[in-house]
């Protein structure tokens, strides 16, 4: 076999010079180095495999390059060029006549885990024993110590993936880490089959950056090679296992049971789903929490999946495997919990799990995974505020608004708000002066009122009605104020058969501003958007289906709300749950040092210590929330935080925000060192061209 692709032309340093477009983001340590440090260490990392060679017997050769970002050859072994290249290296196939990729290059790994110690099992991984050959400046080969069989398959698609690091700790530019994989043919054709059902673009909607094992092992296509059901070792077939804890780690079981964690019936029965990871590290996701929801499919294999091979996969091709592992308490052999239907093979699951039926939550895949909001079943309603009048210092505002179902019909406001059903169609007022939660309100509700609409405090006709406040503007007041519309609608489905059920369809939230003294109008500033949430969550929604827009939650969660209105006497003192406190010690409840729980609505109280950021993103990555360099210090909160079970109560807004994620005792004292009674100081150290900058200490 030759070569199948030529050298390329390296491209010389004064390239990296004369360029002025830097190839670093805000998250990247190397945006924030200067010039001189950037030309002597050339930051980043870029693998590409240039070809691949076949011996007679079956040596595997193949050529590869290392360079930075800009093109620029680096030096393995890190002796001429700053840091040394850590490269690893998985050869695998993908059978004619199977679906998933098998690995060459296995190790037999031995559970040193005490529960299981001395249980074996052959595993997927890198190749070792091999050499490598400089052959130019950046480019190498590597031999393969494994060898392929004397019958290996020239006509299957083969890959080879090569991963690694390059570590800049000692120039303070972090390790950066880089995965290439490259497909062939043995026989020299075309490559016709691989397999891709998701792809990283998809992954990346939570995951941020996906790599995992140290960082290295980066996207999907590099994932599923390690990441198959079983593998062939001479005549024998095994499976992909965890010898630690039995379970396989075979990617569609596992992931399907990793994100289904807490929903799992499995995990409900009392039975915790875990893996067992380098030095014994147990990773436990019996608590997991799908933000997107368990039952949506679509959102891992249609939202920006569209690119994927085989992206189609999960509604013609079901399987006992993949849809097993998320219903694991079915049993195919028995036909337990599958309306005694014994299953021996996948060959008839498409006959009754086609594709999408004739009506929602029936057997097919579409209509089984339907999420409720979505389900075309359902009347839905649309209600936007047209017109605010009488917004003036001692006046009640008259609120006009429409009120259609989705399909742009004219409602009844008695459709929506039906005499013993929970349809719901409330108002809030409040004040903005740059913050929520000023001198209004009531005792529960800081800063706000909502009022709630019935059938009788609205004149109108079925399309549009008018709504009077009870509540009056103060005399005194000043500058903007915001009126937001929020409901949800009460409908019961499928009526009088098994599948009768009631679905709440929330409102999408309409928020307005007016000026009360014409004054111009001036917006709450923008923090992040329900856009951006919706990259993991898919739809926010919260409050019994009441409120689904940043723009929203902001007013009720102001830095004046505590959760007193719900906690118990006993569980005192509160917990705020102003939204920059609130939001950060939710997102990083396990790396929290303190418990955070708050009690809703019904006194229930809710915990977070469990919750992480969808790794390998963590309480640094401020950008995957954030807009507009909001996360900057100091904050644009003018207001001080009420924060009775944190350190400092109360708590200046820009430490309100820092503390929500750095929950220690000796972060709040520093906090607390660098406020005076004239206010913080935060941008001295942390402002956006300080030393210490936000984007800067938080840069990878």
């Amino acid at each position: 076999m030759k070569w199948t692709l030529a050298a390329l032309l390296l491209i010389t340093s004064t390239v990296l010079v004369s360029s002025t477009q830097s190839p670093f983001t805000q998250r990247d340590k190397a945006f924030y180095a200067d010039e001189a440090t950037i030309n002597f260490v050339r930051p980043g990392l870029v693998f590409k495999i240039l070809g691949h060679e076949i011996a007679a017997d079956g040596t595997v050769k193949v050529r590869f390059r290392i360079t930075d970002p800009k093109g620029v050859p680096l030096e393995r072994e890190g002796i001429n060029t700053p840091g040394p290249v850590s490269t690893s290296f998985i050869l695998a196939y993908l059978p004619n006549d199977g679906n998933h990729w098998r690995t060459y290059t296995t190790r037999l790994k031995t559970s040193t885990w005490p529960p299981t110690a001395g249980k074996q099992a052959r595993q997927s991984s890198a190749d070792s024993g091999g050499s490598y050959q400089k052959v130019a400046d950046g480019e190498y080969i590597y031999t393969f110590g494994t060898k392929l069989p004397a019958n290996y398959d020239k006509t299957a698609t083969h890959a080879i993936s090569l991963y690694g690091n390059r570590n800049l700790s000692e120039f303070e530019l972090g390790v950066n880490y880089a995965t290439d994989n490259y497909y062939f043919v043995p026989d020299g054709s075309a490559v016709k089959r691989v397999r891709q059902v998701i792809t990283t673009e998809s992954c990346n909607k939570c995951h941020e950056d996906l790599r995992f094992h140290g960082g290295s092992r980066k996207g999907m296509d590099n994932c599923i090679l390690c990441h198959s059901p079983a593998y062939t070792i001479g005549n024998t077939t095994v499976q992909n296992i965890n010898p630690e804890t039995g379970n396989t780690i075979d990617m569609t079981v596992m992931i399907h049971k990793i994100h289904m964690g807490a929903n799992l019936p499995s995990v409900r029965a009392g039975q915790p789903y875990r893996i067992v990871g380098f030095g014994n590290n147990v990773a436990d996701y019996s608590k997991i929490g799908m933000p997107s929801g368990a039952n949506n499919c679509q959102w891992c294999h249609v939202e920006k999946n569209d690119k994927a091979a085989q992206k189609d996969a999960w509604l013609s091709n079901p399987t006992r495997a993949a849809c097993g592992s998320c219903h694991d308490n079915v049993n195919f052999a028995t036909g337990e919990n599958h309306l005694g239907i014994i299953q021996v093979s996948d060959n008839q699951c498409k006959n009754c799990h086609i594709p999408q039926g004739e009506l929602d939550f029936d057997a097919s895949i579409l209509g089984a995974h339907i999420t409720e909001q979505n389900s075309s079943l359902v009347r839905g309603a649309v209600a936007k505020i047209e017109r605010i009048e009488n917004a003036q210092p001692g006046k009640k505002p008259v609120i006009t608004f429409s009120l259609k179902d989705r399909a742009g019909n004219p409602m009844a406001i008695s459709d929506l708000i039906p005499g013993a059903g929970r349809g719901r169609l409330a108002f809030t007022l409040a004040p903005l002066d740059v913050d929520y939660g000023l001198n209004f309100g009531t005792a529960t509700t800081k800063g706000y009122v909502n009022e709630t609409v019935t059938v009788t405090s609205v004149t109108g006709t079925p399309g549009l009605y008018t709504y009077t406040m009870n509540t009056a503007i103060p005399a005194d007041a000043k500058g903007t104020w915001t009126i937001a519309l929020e409901g949800r609608t009460d409908e019961k489905v499928l009526e009088g058969t098994l599948k009768e059920r009631v679905i709440e369809v929330n409102i999408p939230n309409d928020v307005k501003y007016v000026s009360v003294d014409g004054s111009p109008v001036q917006a709450r500033r923008v923090v992040t958007t329900t856009a951006t949430c919706n990259q993991c969550h898919a739809r926010l929604s919260f409050h019994g289906e009441n409120r689904n827009e940043i723009d929203n939650c902001v007013i009720c969660h102001n830095p004046s709300m505590t959760d007193a209105a719900r906690r118990p006497a006993a569980q005192a003192p509160p917990e705020s749950i102003n939204m920059a406190t609130m939001i950060h010690r939710i997102h990083t409840g396990e790396e929290q040092p303190r418990d955070y729980t708050i009690y809703g609505f019904g006194n229930v109280p809710h915990n977070y210590n469990h919750v992480l950021l969808p790794p390998p993103a963590t309480g640094a990555s401020c950008t995957l929330c954030h807009v507009n360099n909001s996360q900057q210090a100091p904050s644009k909160g003018v207001l001080a935080v009420t924060d009775p079970r944190g350190w400092l109560n109360p708590v200046q807004p820009t430490a309100a925000a820092c503390l929500g994620c750095h929950a220690s005792r000796e972060a709040a004292s520093h906090a607390l060192a660098h406020t005076t009674t004239l206010g913080e100081s935060c941008g001295v150290c942390h402002g956006p061209n300080a030393t210490y900058s936000v984007n800067k200490v938080h840069a990878q």
